[in-house]
């Protein structure tokens, strides 16, 4: 998974709609794209207006960067002072079996790890 996120620092709360609205209307196209996990942004109370996209695969990740739709992303997050973007490159996900495993793996649980015998397992 590859997930694209931006932060845009607007100079005024209506600045910050008008991101927000403009980032909203890009998501929703987005995420009928192939590949597309979600799209979403949002507005923190100081103004700080959020853009992330997830998609499965670096390879649909580059198709999007690459797409004339993507300019327009790029319009907005151009037209903030000091935007922050970055690429995360997700390697793997896990669930409740990572908990399991971590819990049940006494060797993760480090030198100090003395268990009791609650512990122990039955």
């Amino acid at each position: 998974m590859v997930r694209l996120r931006a932060a845009l620092q607007a100079s005024s709360t209506s600045r910050a709609r008008e991101f927000l609205e403009a980032l909203r209307y890009i998501a929703l196209g987005t995420r009928c794209d192939p590949g597309c996990l979600s799209a979403s942004a949002w507005v923190d109370p100081d103004s700080l207006v959020h853009y992330v996209e997830e998609w499965a695969t670096e390879p649909e990740m580059r198709r999007r960067v690459r797409s004339a739709q993507f300019v327009s992303l790029l319009a907005i997050v151009e037209s903030a002072s000091n935007p922050e973007v970055q690429f995360d490159f997700v390697s793997e996900t896990r669930g409740l079996e990572y908990v399991a495993e971590a819990r049940n793996d006494t060797a993760s649980r480090g030198p100090h790890y003395h268990p009791t015998p609650k512990d122990e397992p039955s």
